[in-house]
């Protein structure tokens, strides 16, 4: 069924598809809409789920452990200090191995108070062990909720959902919403591998003594380390069934490219245009986007860049005293290769400052011109003071 919906709603579909059983959430700019829509959905018994009225991020997050471990799927939504707010449970969920699905949309953290699109409250929760799948338009935040339900449900990890506030989250675009039947057969009944049972009563969350932590740790890793294979067989599944893949990072033109432009979330969007432009014009420039940060793609980055003289590095994010955090992680994976690119790092759209055309041309030309990055991160955009009088 094709229906003109919101980015937020589109989520909200996903998880209706999902069949999800318990749902808690607290309100927060942008992603309220998607927990507007699942409430309604549960009151009005379109989901039969239990909706989960809390006071604060941090007590919806807890209220999941508790659901998840019971063995019933489960969701919530948040944004920024309400994401801050739940990073000490984000590591419980994640030790715990519970396949929670959140939906986190990208909103620039306080202060100052800003309710705009930006990166830095997902990158921040990178080490938690929560999975991060990035998505570019609402039909890839539909279909990416609902695959990320099968993927936590196999590798018994938690699954980040992330999408750019107020560019996609409250933009109207032409869905493909499948049919709850389509969707079953896809995503079976969630059949947990162990939980809270009367019958056979087991601890849960204990003291983990130094000749048991490490080992919960690798195997943790062990989990993220399949996850693209994982992720890759249930995107071929879903192909057949819907037609639609988009693989943990997407090479276009990156073939014969001397310039490669890596981004992620909406302005893969934008930079698809540029892109366009430029090889109409003759320039040898390819895109790749990144979709999955967590676990990262080490390998299918460094095949697509293999052939690259640089790269143009777009961060709609920042580590203070370090620099744009993609550029940072796609350094450190191609450094020990003995023929790599030249990795520039843009930091641009910060606080939902706009990201058009123009700044992304610009951010081709001035990697052309340049014979080595001028510094760490090249922060593009910026309003420069007014002259002395």
């Amino acid at each position: 069924m094709k229906k003109v919906v919101e980015g937020s709603h589109a989520v909200s579909e996903a998880v209706r598809l999902a069949r999800v059983d318990v749902i808690s959430a607290y309100p927060i700019t942008p992603q309220t809409h998607i927990v507007e829509l699942l409430s309604e959905y549960c009151s009005d018994g379109t989901l039969n789920a239990r909706f989960l009225r809390v006071e604060s991020e941090h007590s919806a997050m807890a209220a999941l452990i508790g659901a998840a471990s019971a063995g019933v799927r489960t969701f919530t939504a948040t944004s920024s200090q309400g994401l801050a707010l739940m990073h000490e449970l984000l590591h419980w969920a994640a030790g715990a191995r519970l396949p929670i699905v959140m939906a986190e949309v990208n909103r620039a953290l306080a202060p100052g108070w800003n309710i705009w699109t930006e990166q830095t409250d997902s990158l921040a929760q990178r080490d938690t062990g929560w999975i991060q799948l990035y998505c570019e338009d609402a039909q890839e935040a539909l279909d990416t909720t609902l695959q990320a339900f099968r993927l936590a449900e196999t590798v018994h990890l938690p699954v980040m959902v992330v999408l750019d506030a107020f560019f996609l989250s409250h933009t109207y675009e032409p869905v493909d919403i499948p049919e709850p039947e389509e969707a079953d057969r896809f995503l079976p009944p969630f059949q947990p591998a162990f939980c809270l049972d009367t019958e056979n009563p087991a601890a849960f969350n204990q003291l983990a003594p130094p000749n048991a932590y490490m080992e919960m740790r690798r195997s943790m890793q062990d989990a993220m380390e399949s996850a693209l294979d994982v992720l890759d067989a249930i995107e071929d599944d879903y192909e057949r069934l819907f037609g639609r893949r988009y693989g943990a990072v997407e090479a276009v033109h990156c073939d014969d490219a001397d310039i490669i432009l890596v981004t992620s979330g909406t302005i893969t969007s934008t930079s698809r245009l540029v892109l366009r432009q430029l090889r109409e014009k003759g320039e040898k420039v390819g895109l790749v986007k990144m979709k999955a940060f967590r676990p990262f793609p080490f390998e299918a980055l460094r095949i697509h860049t293999a052939h690259a003289k640089k790269l143009a590095v777009i961060d709609r994010n920042f580590s203070f005293g370090a620099g744009g955090i993609f550029a940072q992680e796609i350094r450190s994976a191609l450094c020990n290769l003995a023929r790599r690119p030249l990795v520039f790092g843009y930091v641009a759209g910060l606080g939902g400052r706009d990201v058009t055309t123009d700044v992304i041309e610009d951010i081709y030309w001035r990697t052309k011109t340049s014979a080595h990055p001028e510094a760490e991160s090249i922060w593009i955009g910026l309003h420069q003071p007014a002259p002395a009088a």
